[in-house]
């Protein structure tokens, strides 16, 4: 039996056996009820009669099932094994889970909303969320596990074959929860080794500054702002057209006016770079009127140039 994952096949066959061995004793005690209504059918039976036990048949449905449920446990047993055991060549990755996106870091930093992987070879994940509990879920491949606020936790998979493959909460996270959605890109070791390159090399010129057209060098890279709110889920509540989802919009948001709640007291205040500061790091301190306080604290989450670039990002909305 084959599969996207070398994960698949050793999770269908349990699965298979205990399906199987359900439907063997569905079919057998519907088939042995039916009969049983004829045969002892009142008609037939008109004085009841004293039914004797019977030792053998007592030893059979017990050493029966007996031994078929260790046979679940064993072959569930080997299959767990072999999931939590991870190989030392494995490839490791980082994923931050946030309320409502997934963030892939590689071991040179690389960050991308989409995981990239070359086949035939393991990958090792690691698993923190910043908020609440998630649950990182990969059909394709038969994996899944949870994201546990302060707990790290791990999984590991080896795809076996190329394509695009569905990466889904499994854990009921909040409002937009069925929107949590990435995917999995197995590619061709060469592909993926070009892709690495290509995207690591891009990398430092996000962070590099950018050049106004007089020619001089602007404080920060708007370019990276923009990636960096995607990366960090904000699109998830987010707009940048005005339309509204969880939070405010982003468009039109620098130098407006806001009417917000701060300590229970409805005041205005202006949307001015130390506004988008405050909101970004301690988004409960003012909360816009209408909306509800969910947006977890990028306190710690975000250096210094990161915040820069993005609030660099909303001031051009």
């Amino acid at each position: 039996m084959s599969g996207a994952s070398t994960s698949t096949s050793t999770v269908d066959s349990v699965f298979l056996f205990i399906a199987g061995i359900g439907l063997f004793f569905l079919v057998l005690i519907t088939f042995l009820m039916i009969y049983f209504i004829f045969k002892y059918n009142k008609k037939r039976h008109q004085k009841p009669e004293d039914i004797h036990g019977s030792t053998l048949l007592e030893v059979v449905w017990t050493v029966i099932p007996t031994i078929l449920v260790l046979l679940m446990f064993y072959f569930g047993w080997k299959g767990f094994e072999f999931m939590r055991k991870v190989p030392d060549d494995a490839m490791t990755v980082k994923v931050t889970a946030r309320m409502w996106s997934w963030m892939f870091e590689y071991e040179n930093g690389l960050q991308t909303d989409t995981l990239y992987v070359p086949v035939n070879r393991p990958v090792k994940l690691e698993l923190q969320s910043l908020d609440v509990i998630h649950s990182f879920f990969i059909p394709a491949f038969r994996i899944k596990e949870d994201a546990v606020p302060g707990i790290p936790t791990y999984l590991w998979f080896e795809a076996t074959e190329t394509g695009d493959y569905d990466v889904l909460c499994a854990e009921y996270c909040g409002l937009r929860h069925a929107y949590m959605l990435s995917k999995v890109k197995a590619l061709p070791e060469e592909e993926f080794r070009s892709w690495f390159a290509l995207a690591s090399e891009e990398m430092p010129k996000l962070n590099a500054p950018e050049t106004t057209s007089e020619g001089t060098e602007a404080p920060v890279n708007s370019a990276m702002g923009e990636r960096l709110v995607r990366l960090r889920g904000c699109v998830a509540c987010h707009s940048s057209d005005g339309s509204t989802i969880i939070g405010p919009s982003f468009k039109g948001l620098f130098g407006s006016t806001r009417r917000v709640v701060s300590d229970g007291e409805e005041k205005e205040v202006m949307a001015d770079e130390a506004y988008l500061r405050r909101s970004i790091l301690k988004p409960g301190l003012e909360v816009v009127k209408g909306f509800k306080n969910l947006m977890p604290s990028q306190e710690g989450q975000l250096t210094e140039e990161e915040l820069a670039a993005i609030i660099q990002y909303l001031k051009g909305l």
